[in-house]
C-alpha cells in the first residue's frame, strides 16, 4: 500500500532529525520544509504533530518546527523510566515460562547484534539492539509498561545514533542482552531483572556522558 503524503513526510523529517542534517536545536519554517520535501504543507504540518508527541521537534506558533535539543539531563530521566520499567518487563518474561521457541526472537536480535560486530556495522547493531529492547518489553506482557516505553523510544534512538560512533565497540552489552535472555529461559525473574537493571544504568552512564563530551546539553 502506498504512503500517504503525511507517512512521506513523516518517514523523512525523522530521517531528517536522526541523520542531524536537521541539527538538534535548529529552526525551521514549515513552508521551507514543505519545499525541501517538494510536498505541501499540510502533511509536513500533521507529521510535525506526531513528532512532537514523540519528543523530537517543538512545533511554535509563527517561529515553525523547532528540533528539540538532545539533553544529558532529559536522557538520564528518560534512561532511569525505562531501567525500572524494561527491568519489570524482564522479570515478568521469566515468570511466564517462555520456551527455547517463544524467546526466538529475542535470540534472533543477539545473533544480528553479534554478526553487525563482526562487520564493524554499528548502525546495524544499534537497530538489533533496538529490536531486541522491544521484544523484551513485549514479552514481560504489561501492556502499561510497553506504552510507556514506547513513548521514549525515538529520543533514545536519536541520541544514540548521534553518539555511536563515539563509544567503544559494544561487546560488553551483546553478553549482557544473553545473560538476561538466559535467564528468562531458565525462569530465573530475579536474575533477569537484576541483569538487565545493570545493564540500562551502564548504558545511561555512557550515553549522558558522550553527550556531556560532544557539548549537545549546551544546545
Amino acid at each position: 500500500m502506498a504512503q500517504s503524503q503525511t507517512e512521506q513526510a513523516l518517514s523523512r523529517l525523522r530521517e531528517m532529525v536522526f541523520s542531524g542534517e536537521l541539527a538538534a536545536g535548529s529552526n525551521h519554517f514549515e513552508a521551507d520544509l514543505a519545499d525541501r520535501l517538494g510536498m505541501s504543507r499540510t502533511p509536513v504540518r500533521e507529521a510535525a504533530l506526531t513528532m512532537k508527541a514523540q519528543g523530537l521537534v517543538d512545533v511554535q506558533p509563527r517561529r515553525g518546527v523547532r528540533i528539540c535539543p538532545i539533553s544529558a539531563e532529559d536522557m538520564a530521566d528518560i534512561y532511569d523510566v525505562l531501567c525500572e520499567l524494561e527491568s519489570l518487563a524482564a522479570a515478568r518474561a521469566a515468570e511466564r515460562g517462555y520456551t527455547a521457541d517463544d524467546l526466538q526472537i529475542a535470540q534472533n536480535c543477539i545473533d544480528a547484534m553479534d554478526a553487525a560486530l563482526t562487520d564493524n556495522d554499528r548502525t546495524a547493531w544499534a537497530e538489533a539492539d533496538d529490536r531486541f529492547h522491544t521484544e523484551l518489553v513485549r514479552l514481560g506482557g504489561n501492556a502499561r509498561v510497553i506504552e510507556i516505553v514506547a513513548r521514549y523510544t525515538d529520543q533514545v534512538r536519536r541520541a544514540r545514533m548521534m553518539t555511536l560512533p563515539l563509544r567503544p565497540l559494544p561487546v560488553k552489552s551483546n553478553e549482557d542482552h544473553r545473560a538476561v535472555l538466559d535467564a528468562i529461559e531458565i525462569g530465573d525473574a530475579a536474575r533477569a531483572r537484576d541483569l538487565h537493571r545493570a545493564h540500562r544504568n551502564a548504558a545511561r552512564s555512557l550515553l549522558t556522558g558522550l553527550i556531556r563530551d560532544l557539548g549537545l546539553h549546551r544546545l
